[in-house]
């Protein structure tokens, strides 16, 4: 029934953002034209929360820890010391020069491919583990954005300005040339995730737990950890980043689904992410006329309802 309302409320706000406040009528050809342009708007929203809410659950279950979001690992970072070593390199023109759907698809590789070398080499060794692995994405993290700093220091104003619009995330700067590769990428990847939501839960037990039942765990968590990756790649090289977005729309699938089955979690999380981007979208497009502060607004709200959960000690 939660899943049912969710569903409906998502409907209904997709239809609002299409066809609020359009002057023409129905059926002209400057009705089909506008309403295509916020169909572009509707659907990055959707791969957007997609990626974002069940790479997070993902993340989550295969570190056991709720608390930690996969910007965490340096994915973020990585993207934002790659868009500003190319200002750095090439100027600011080199970002527009640039714009494409093979620059998109290199950035992806590079995040994927960085992402997989680490997984790999940390759990392929004797004392490799998830902790010691964390650290690492911690500390790359770290240095990718001093590396970013000390880079954007040396631009000038207007390189600046213009690299700062670009690692803004907004759900504008989305091209409809990406989203038709960018949703067959994240079908590929929710099928393979809803095969496996029987081992998700087992997994989501704790090491020993699934070892004992029969998991081949560091293949498992592997798999998840770049699967996280990839959904990552897609979110960030499309919108920018995104920082507690998917932690938000995770940590309320928890608490509102009353299940730890990610058969209930993923697409509760996935829902309530359309949501909150669709229903934001729309109150500040047509009630504020500030669109663009959307995701401001969504990182504000994250990062302080992050705060309040680690002085409750994850307790809501």
């Amino acid at each position: 029934m939660r899943l049912a309302i969710l569903l409906g409320i998502a409907a209904l706000a997709a239809l609002a953002v299409l066809t609020y406040g359009i002057g023409p009528e129905p059926g002209s050809r400057g009705f089909g034209i506008i309403v295509g342009r916020r169909f572009v708007t509707v659907a990055t929203i959707v791969v957007v929360a997609a990626c974002q809410a069940v790479a997070t659950v993902l993340f989550h279950t295969a570190t056991g820890n709720r608390i930690l979001t996969p910007s965490i690992m340096g994915f973020d970072a990585l993207y934002v010391v790659m868009q500003t070593g190319l200002v750095f390199f090439f100027g600011a023109q080199s970002l527009a020069a640039t714009d494409g759907l093979l620059k998109v698809a290199l950035q992806s590789i590079l995040m994927v491919g960085f992402a997989t070398l680490l997984y790999s080499w940390l759990f392929s060794g004797r004392l490799g583990n998830l902790h010691i692995m964390l650290l690492v994405g911690i500390v790359l993290g770290i240095g990718f954005s001093s590396l970013s700093t000390f880079m954007q220091r040396l631009l000038t104003p207007s390189e600046f300005d213009i690299l700062s619009a670009r690692l803004f995330g907004n759900i504008s700067n989305s091209n409809v040339e990406y989203l038709p590769w960018a949703a067959i990428v994240i079908a590929i990847v929710l099928v393979v995730v809803w095969r496996g939501r029987f081992r998700l839960d087992v997994l989501a037990l704790g090491r020993d737990t699934s070892v004992n039942l029969g998991l081949r765990y560091k293949r498992e968590v592997t798999l998840l950890l770049i699967l996280t990756a990839v959904l990552i790649s897609i979110s960030t090289t499309m919108v920018g980043p995104l920082t507690f977005f998917g932690f938000i729309v995770a940590t309320l699938a928890y608490q509102l689904t009353g299940s730890a089955e990610h058969r209930h979690v993923l697409p509760f999380a996935f829902l309530l992410g359309v949501v909150t981007l669709l229903v934001g979208y729309f109150v500040l497009n047509h009630v504020f006329y500030a669109a663009g502060m959307l995701s401001v607004i969504i990182e504000f709200g994250g990062g302080l309802f992050f705060i309040i959960y680690l002085l409750r000690k994850g307790a809501l």
